[in-house]
């Protein structure tokens, strides 16, 4: 402790700025845990020598004279260069905090306001932020007894008493910027405001940070500006929501400012980002016609003609083109629909749709005939994108599969816990492993121009960026005017794929980007009721067989005791608690049935 140290005079931080040597920064992990490893890199506290600093007739680091400094300290200066200093662990903070100062004196955030300059230091976790801070409190009021305990262990207590020490004297003394200092060291001392006598201390931080960002000079870099707007309504906002960042007590107020920050942002970003994107496709839309307009009219093909009515050309690629080596592998899997008009699968009669739908969903009316009204008119199939959300188990992605089968299209199935932004959208022709996008692969697999798409568990997909996100891919497919002129890499031409229906299903919504939820019409699925036991009974044994590749006609019905045994052991809920329970009751059918 402060009190335990020998004493010595106190330092002029112009003179000890002079020292060119400073400890390494380490990744901060509180200031308690710190201290006690700093301490102990100590060689034994008052114990340790430094080499004699230059000459006081030398100007200091900053160009200022050492003058004003104490007899006490002078003397110790004056020693001949042959002669060891010796100096307290205060003596050395100071040293340390100084040279750090004078190291930085040239970077970016020398430029800022004080409190928002240590406010950056602290949320980074660098540990010299304490030195530094120490180092300006003794040039501004030298000798404080406060400093020395408050920097031998800095926590919210100490730096409670010195900073009203510090506000007490820029009263006496008429020193405003104690009063900056004295914020400082609320802002490097305080953990989150869990504690009702500190919240006002809090705030008073939360203003002058306001007040100092309001005057950031608009020539600063923006990466700083926004690190600093970060930690800025990062801390105002700490009272409230300081548990969505972290549950841990003693997790320094700066470090959690600047993560809470960061997440205010976020959905802003999100937004900047898709329509950054979404303009990006549009001007390579608008180059491809460009580059299409000027083209030689040799190159014109008959492929060039509109597809009759009902049909699509998807893709029209030169036939040199499709020659390139490289090609050869892509274009495979895709031979039977490039270049070719393909068919669009007619709407069937919607009434029969709806009927088979509830036949096999008869607690979820309301959904079926939601989605089926947006086909009313159509005279090919396709869906505008449509949002399932609801709880697990109950069969949002099983209704999904089913109504497109029911309306006569293909469905491919994309797991979005597995799926990244790069391999949906097609990888770019120049990498081994290039691919055209989950789209075409649709068609091709489909053979018809307007097959479905099934993005299943879509709020679990990764967020990462590093293979591109596929909440950001997804959004050139969902809007009718850029699928039609789709660039895809691994083709280099584009694709015209708005008549693709897309349909994702979700657990929950809220954590999905907002430009990738407007662009989907939403309906929560409901859960199936007991009461609606017998008609989903017929459903679930058929696909059991289905997946057992058995025909239903040779399964003898459930009894009446069989029906209420699975009646007491599913009370509605989830789809696949009834299926476990009817395949349990189905095995023991089977085997009685064998028996006799």
């Amino acid at each position: 402790m402060a009190g335990d140290r020998p004493q010595s005079a106190p330092l002029d931080a112009s003179l000890v700025r002079r020292s060119t040597s400073h400890a390494p920064e380490s990744v901060r992990r509180g200031p308690q845990r710190f201290w006690r490893h700093r301490t102990a890199d100590r060689a034994r506290g008052a114990g340790r020598c430094l080499p004699p600093l230059a000459r006081p007739s030398q100007q200091t680091s900053r160009g200022r004279s050492p003058a004003g400094c104490s007899d006490a300290f002078m003397d110790k200066m004056m020693t001949d260069d042959t002669d060891e200093i010796t100096f307290t662990d205060f003596d050395l903070d100071l040293i340390e905090g100084a040279a750090e100062d004078s190291a930085s004196s040239d970077d970016e955030l020398a430029k800022l306001p004080r409190i928002l300059r240590y406010g950056l230091l602290a949320s980074r976790g660098v540990n010299s932020v304490y030195q530094r801070l120490a180092a300006d409190i003794e040039e501004s009021c030298p000798g404080l007894p406060l400093a020395a305990a408050w920097l031998d262990m800095p926590n919210a207590d100490t730096g409670s008493r010195l900073a009203a020490e510090l506000d007490h004297r820029s009263v006496v003394e008429d020193k405003s910027e104690l009063r900056g200092l004295a914020d400082c060291i609320r802002l490097t001392s305080l953990m989150l405001p869990r504690d009702k006598a500190l919240i006002e201390d809090h705030r008073r931080v939360a203003r002058a940070l306001l007040a100092a960002l309001r005057k950031l000079d608009h020539d600063s870099p923006l990466r700083l500006a926004a690190e600093a707007e970060a930690v800025t309504y990062g801390w105002a906002a700490l009272p409230v929501c300081a548990n969505d960042v972290t549950r841990t007590f003693q997790t320094p107020a700066a470090t959690a400012a600047a993560a809470l920050g960061a997440q205010m942002a976020k959905y802003r970003i999100e937004d900047v980002t898709a329509k950054l994107m979404a303009h990006a496709a549009r001007e390579r839309v608008e180059r491809t016609k460009s580059d299409r307009a000027v083209a030689p009219e040799k190159d014109a093909r008959a492929d060039d003609a509109p597809a009759p009515n009902g049909q699509v050309v998807v893709a029209q690629i030169d036939s040199a083109e499709v020659s390139r080596h490289k090609l050869k592998d892509i274009m495979a899997p895709l031979s039977k629909v490039i270049n070719i008009a393909l068919p669009l699968v007619a709407m069937p009669p919607l009434s029969e749709v709806r009927r088979a739908l509830l036949a096999e969903f008869p607690y979820a009316a309301l959904v079926v005939d939601f989605v089926l009204a947006d086909l009313v008119g159509r005279p090919t199939v396709r869906l505008n994108p449509l949002l399932l959300s609801g709880e697990p188990g109950s069969g949002k992605t099983r209704f999904a599969e089913r109504m497109f089968h029911h309306l006569g299209v293909s469905c491919w199935r994309t797991d979005a816990t597995a799926a990244d932004g790069s391999a949906f959208g097609g990888t770019d022709r120049r990498w081994s492993t290039a691919q055209v996008c989950h789209p075409m692969l649709a068609i091709a697999r489909a053979g018809h121009g307007n097959p479905g798409i099934l993005i299943d568990e879509i709020d679990k997909a990764a967020i990462g960026r590093d293979y591109g996100r596929l909440f950001d891919r997804l959004l050139a497919f969902l809007e009718s005017e850029t699928a039609r002129q789709y660039p895809d890499p691994a083709l280099q031409t584009t694709l015209d794929l708005r008549h693709v229906s897309y349909v994702a299903t979700a657990n929950h919504t809220h954590t999905l980007p907002s430009p990738l939820r407007d662009r989907f019409r939403q309906i929560e699925f409901p859960k199936p009721a007991a009461e609606d036991l017998e008609a989903l009974l017929p459903a679930v044994i058929a696909d059991i067989l289905r997946d057992r590749g058995l025909d239903r006609r040779w399964m003898i019905p459930f009894t009446t005791a069989e029906k209420q045994a699975i009646a007491r052991h599913w009370h509605g809920g989830s789809v696949r608690r009834l299926r476990r329970v009817v395949e349990v009751v189905m095995r023991e059918h089977d085997a009685w049935a064998a028996r006799n």
